[in-house]
This record gives C-alpha cells, structure tokens and sequence, in this order.
C-alpha cells in the first residue's frame, strides 16, 4: 500500500484521537475545579458525594468506565440513556479526568498558607472573591507540573476508545496493519503520539516559566 493512500485513514483517525483529546481537556479541567472546591466545601454531605466519586473514578480501569457509560448505562431502569460512541466515550473520559484533576487542584488549594485567605478577608474579600483573585492563581502555579503529567498521560488514553469501535488513530494504524502486513502504520502512529507530548510538554515548560517569572 502507497503511503500516500495509507496517510489518508490515518491522518482520519488522528483527527478522531484529536477531538477527543481537546474536548475532554476542555471540559474535564474546568470541572476538576469545580469538584476540587466541592471536595474542600464545609458542608459534609457534599463532600462525601464528592469524595466517593473521586474514589469510584480513580478506584476503576477507565476502559470499565467507557464500557459502562456505552453498554450498561442504557440498561438502567428509568434513567437509562443510550449514547452513541463519541458521546459516550467524551462522558467516560470527561468524568473520569475531572477526577484525578480535581485532587490535583484540591492539593494545590491547601498547599496555599492560611495567612493568603486572612490577607483576603482584611480586604474587604468573600471567600469567593478571596479564591478567584488570591488562592486560585497561587494554585495553578503550583499544580501545573501536575496538571502537565496528567495531559500528556490523556493523550496516550485516547486510545482505549477503541473498545468502542471508533476509527481514532491506534484502531486505523491496527486495521492497516492486519490487512497489509506493514509495520509502518505503527511507525506513523508512534511519531504522533510523541509529535503531541513534545507540543505538550514545550507548551507546559512555558507556562512554567511564565508563572516562575512572577516570582522573581
């Protein structure tokens, strides 16, 4: 098979890889955030909710989570929904990184000393406006190594939705691969994969460093 001809599928399926990499980025950050504060809320029944969802999502292979999401969900009496792949894996995913970035953040929320949220309070801040303007910017310094093992860990995970049938870039090298007896499929796919961790860990080395700079 030409390599051109053989480009095409994947550069195809890289796109699928793509999506799906960016959307649960998009989504699962955010989110994280969100259940991190949930998780240091005062108020207990929240934060036991919200503790045993961080339990459940990190206690669990995220590949059981996007068989669950795709095949068990809809088998549930009354609530159940059937989503199509690309839904259902986005929900697995989203779900599932929303969880290890919230204890991230949560760990850079309380490595934050208490005197930053007593400086707030003597000015005049809520305690939200103490977090947005104070203790949240302190913390994405602080959790952006983290947060950057944790991306480029999400871009190899992209390809366990091919439990799912779908034509990412890993499950279109394999098909290739099987039907041609060529090797180089893999070849292609491995250069992508190390071509977006490189991206990624020049884009988070930067950041880094322009968040290092205000400490000087």
């Amino acid at each position: 098979m030409e390599f051109t001809a053989m480009l095409r599928p994947m550069l195809e399926g890289a796109a699928v890889t793509l999506q799906m990499f960016f959307i649960t980025l998009l989504l699962s950050l955010p989110l994280g955030l969100i259940v991190a504060l949930a998780r240091l809320s005062n108020y207990k029944p929240l934060s036991l909710i919200v503790e045993v969802y961080i339990w459940l999502m990190r206690g669990t292979p995220l590949m059981l989570q996007l068989l669950f999401v795709y095949y068990a969900l809809p088998l549930i009496p009354y609530i159940g929904v059937k989503l199509p792949d690309f839904p259902a894996a986005v929900v697995a995913f989203v779900f599932n990184y929303a969880a290890y970035f919230a204890e991230i953040f949560r760990a850079g929320i309380q490595s934050i000393e208490r005197g930053q949220y007593e400086a707030g309070k003597a000015l005049g801040m809520t305690y939200g406006q103490t977090m947005k303007r104070i203790i949240i910017p302190q913390m994405i310094k602080r959790v952006l190594p983290p947060v950057s093992n944790e991306t480029i860990t999400l871009v190899k995970d992209t390809s366990l939705i091919y439990v799912l049938a779908m034509n990412d870039l890993l499950r279109t090298a394999r098909t290739i691969v099987q039907r041609d007896f060529d090797m180089t499929p893999f070849v292609v796919a491995a250069v992508f994969y190390l071509a977006m961790t490189l991206v990624l860990t020049w884009i988070f080395n930067k950041l880094e460093q322009r968040y290092a700079a205000y400490d000087e």
